[in-house]
């Protein structure tokens, strides 16, 4: 019976929420029409704006890793990740995650057809994709768009965070799951 609310509920909240809101405007004599065209100009402008930024950032990601520096740095973690009980396989996703969500959400994809999704790595995989997210490419767009310069220790920081959503899905993994 909740089910069938739920469902009922959220089939009907979008439309209901449109509808309340050219209601309102209609009410308040707002032309709404008018202040989509103009949102939809500053988007575009918005776009155009942050555009060059959005380039370097994939440009940077396929420099990284057609240059075989994702693999050194493998090679390099190896060791630690094996004393921690991490499967050296998910490597490469934590280190393109703060990079880039395509990205991160192909190789994601390949660790669970690769694994499956019930083995450990598929499962480990998949919650350290949605306990993280794409710091650099957030950083340039958000800074971007709103034009700041420096970030000081926005990019720290942004790391930390993608550091301790790694170490905490490592740590609920193995012990959820093993």
């Amino acid at each position: 019976m909740l089910i069938k609310i739920f469902a009922a509920v959220s089939l009907w909240l979008i439309p209901s929420f449109l509808l309340l809101v050219f209601l309102y405007s209609a009410a308040s004599g707002i032309k709404i029409f008018d202040s989509f065209v103009e949102g939809a100009k500053e988007g575009f402008w918005l776009a155009l704006r942050i555009m060059p930024y959005i380039v370097g950032i994939y440009l940077a990601i396929g420099i990284f890793r057609a240059s075989g520096t994702m693999d050194l740095l493998a090679e390099i973690l190896k060791p630690i990740l094996k004393i921690s009980g991490v499967p050296t396989e998910v490597l490469p996703l934590f280190i393109v995650k703060p990079l880039s969500g395509p990205a991160s959400l192909g190789l994601t994809a390949d660790l669970i057809e690769r694994y499956g999704p019930d083995s450990f790595v598929g499962r480990l995989a998949s919650t350290l994709y949605g306990s993280s997210d794409t710091t650099l490419y957030i950083l340039t767009i958000y800074f971007a768009s709103v034009g700041v310069k420096r970030a000081r220790y926005s990019l720290p920081v942004g790391l930390m965070s993608d550091a301790a959503g790694f170490c905490a899905a490592v740590y609920i993994c193995n012990h959820v799951f093993n």
